[in-house]
């Protein structure tokens, strides 16, 4: 069986596996890996290795980065942390956020469920056709289908324009402020 990069998988006498990098630096051998420590809050630590065999067609453990054992760093970043949601920007985000997403449940839920309700209790109603053989209840359920992806549409398009420009820039500041209290390491 061949690797993507066209070298082969398993191969080699010795139990030792490596961890390839994606940053051009030397391979890292996989019982180091787990030490690694990643500053960036937004790492999906608990992805990388997901689902990747250990050479002989079973499943190896996922690789996660151990936590933080440096003298106060980890509450010294809480302290960063919670700075950060109390404010003003971040509760902008957050209010940007749930003036849409709250209007937008309720009017779908709605719909839903008077949907599901028209179907049950009125089945006359529902059996009305409306163009030859196509009733109300199947233009109706074409709408669920219709407006989901509606919402969805809205839903990218307002986060997109409202909030993620404001949220990318909390991410920066956040980041800044933590690699300040590393020393400027991350």
């Amino acid at each position: 069986m061949q690797r993507s990069k066209g070298r082969p998988r398993g191969g080699g006498a010795g139990q030792e596996s490596w961890v390839e990098p994606l940053d051009g630096h030397d391979p890292v051998p996989a019982e180091e890996a787990g030490q690694l420590r990643y500053d960036d809050p937004w790492y999906d630590a608990l992805a990388s290795g997901w689902g990747e065999s250990a050479g002989d067609g079973a499943q190896g453990p996922a690789v996660v980065p151990s936590a933080r054992t440096e003298g106060g760093a980890g509450a010294a970043a809480a302290d960063v942390y919670r700075e950060v949601q109390r404010s003003a920007a971040f509760q902008e985000v957050r209010r940007r956020y749930r003036r849409f997403v709250v209007p937008a449940f309720v009017a779908f839920f709605a719909w839903y469920v008077g949907y599901v309700v028209a179907a049950t209790t009125v089945p006359d109603l529902m059996a009305r056709p409306v163009a030859g053989a196509v009733n109300v209840a199947m233009a109706a359920g074409l709408g669920q289908f219709l407006s989901t992806f509606l919402l969805t549409w809205a839903y990218a398009r307002h986060a997109r324009l409202r909030r993620d420009r404001a949220a990318l820039e909390l991410r920066w500041d956040t980041q800044e402020l933590t690699r300040g209290m590393n020393g400027g390491t991350s």
